[in-house]
């Protein structure tokens, strides 16, 4: 299911986190692999358009299917490239395998023709359609490098597209499996072909050869795919960074708040596009909150294994660690107080470091206003809701954002401009809805993943408008004048209709 043998000479030594030891290496891919690979798909593609939607639909039920009874292989792949904790790794597992079977059950009725208005009842008999786009390239990170690949790729292949995948190259084995996974449910040879390779070489031959562009990751990077688009003038989605808020109102739970802040920022070792990296608190129950906070944190269990024993894994390189310190060092020497964790445990392995409380951030700081990525929250004191609203929509992102109120909770989301919001949950509840929209706004990307909009994006849309009996132009000897006298009653009856 992947592409054929790279060409290139150079190669991929992926380690794993935990120890550094070698997990695997493998050639990587360059341009003239994806020109191939582009021709390939775009052969197998024809035939798959002509596949009932309800056949692709029954491809992706039996890889969901597959990948629950796959799961302990699935995470060790997972835990071996990313240094996760396997609960983390787990939530990949359940995720991709749910909205597999969720994507399935809705694209027949999404991509169904559908009868519209015509210019004139009875006269025009409209129809509009959704085509696919024919070649999707999808980009993926290191973070989640099995459910994203697995739910990008099932709506861009239930929309009728071949698929190009490029994983980030310290994942790209998790990839290999996915596509595995994809040929044993039934998926036709051709339609999903894997590139390993370093993005810089790989991503401009993807955007060069591709009729539409899906991509994770960092801003920067996101902008500049998505200025190579523009120029080729083919569609883009990015879902892109995030420095996503928290915000505990005065009525709300504050055990259950806390605990939820602890799995919204430190899941997955805080290394997720929607964790919660602040924490914006009333003061009426800001006490209460952070000492519960505290608490939970400096019971969380760090440490490496394939186990279930383990809270929190590792960073998944030497970059992240390096980011999260420079990160805290910088916030502490400026007059941060750190209140749980602040510091890398090189005892446990290379790119460990605790999960971190701090008060006292100011604007002075990187931690402020730049997203970490890693296990670091910043916890604020607010006077009122109206604060902590104002200061939770003060940031260039806009990805997703969590609120813990007993009653408040809606009513706030109205408010944030985000592109999730979870009342009484930090993440988990929002993305895994997988019949909604999934993205962001401002700096935290263009497009969504999703729900209807993540598999139609996907489509081109094409209206089909039979003109019957009488065409829409001067007829039976009517002059111009007498024909626009007659089209402007029509339409003026038109316009009375309800």
């Amino acid at each position: 299911m992947c592409a054929m043998t790279p060409t290139s000479t150079s190669q991929l030594r992926v380690r794993r986190p935990f120890d550094g030891s070698v997990h695997g290496i493998l050639a990587a891919s360059g341009p003239e692999d994806v020109q191939a690979a582009a021709a390939r798909g775009r052969e197998a593609q024809v035939a798959w358009a002509r596949v009932p939607v309800r056949e692709r639909a029954r491809v992706m039920t039996r890889l969901g299917r597959l990948v629950l009874a796959q799961r302990d292989r699935i995470l060790d792949t997972i835990q071996s490239e990313t240094g996760k904790a396997r609960l983390s790794a787990f939530e990949e597992v359940a995720d991709a395998a749910r909205a597999v079977r969720v994507f399935a059950q809705a694209a027949p009725g999404l991509l169904r023709p559908a009868r519209r208005p015509g210019a004139f009842p009875v006269l025009t008999r409209t129809v509009e359609y959704h085509r696919p786009v024919g070649l999707v390239g999808i980009i993926t990170p290191w973070n989640y490098p099995f459910t994203l690949p697995v739910t990008d790729t099932a709506h861009a292949l239930l929309a009728g597209n071949a698929v190009l995948l490029k994983p980030d190259s310290q994942s790209p084995f998790t990839a290999l499996l996915a596509a595995e996974l994809f040929a044993a449910a039934g998926l036709p040879e051709g339609l999903l072909q894997v590139l390993p390779g370093a993005g810089r070489t790989l991503g401009p031959a993807l955007v060069a050869e591709v009729d539409y562009l899906m991509f994770t990751g960092s801003t920067q990077t996101g902008r500049t795919l998505a200025a190579q688009c523009a120029e080729r003038l083919i569609g883009f989605s990015g879902e892109l960074g995030g420095k996503n808020p928290l915000l505990v109102l005065a009525d709300a739970d504050v055990r259950a708040a806390a605990a939820g802040t602890v799995r919204a920022a430190f899941a997955n070792t805080g290394q997720l596009c929607i964790s919660i990296e602040r924490a914006y608190v009333e003061s009426a129950v800001y006490d209460a909150y952070v000492a519960e906070l505290v608490a939970q944190v400096s019971a969380l269990r760090l440490g490496a294994g394939y186990d279930w024993a383990v809270d929190v894994g590792s960073l998944a390189s030497a970059g992240q660690r390096e980011k999260v310190a420079a990160h805290v060092d910088d916030a502490v020497a400026r007059g941060a107080t750190v209140l749980a964790g602040g510091r890398a445990r090189p005892d446990l392995g290379p790119f460990f470091y605790e999960p971190t409380v701090l008060t006292g951030v100011t604007e002075d700081m990187a931690l402020c206003r730049d997203e970490t990525f890693g296990p670091v929250l910043s916890v604020y004191r607010v006077a009122s809701e109206d604060e902590a609203v104002a200061r939770a929509n003060d940031s260039r992102y806009g990805l997703n954002a969590s609120v813990w109120s007993a009653r408040r909770g809606p009513e706030v989301a109205a408010r944030l401009r985000v592109g999730t919001v979870n009342v009484n949950e930090g993440y988990a509840a929002a993305w895994g809805s997988h019949a909604a929209s999934m993205g962001g706004a401002g700096e935290s990307g263009i497009g969504r993943r999703h729900g209807s909009h993540g598999l139609l994006k996907y489509t081109e849309p094409q209206t089909v408008a039979e003109q019957r009996l009488f065409p829409i132009a001067p007829f039976g000897g009517l002059d111009n004048a007498g024909y626009a006298t007659l089209l402007a009653r029509a339409v003026g009856l038109l316009n009375r209709l309800p």
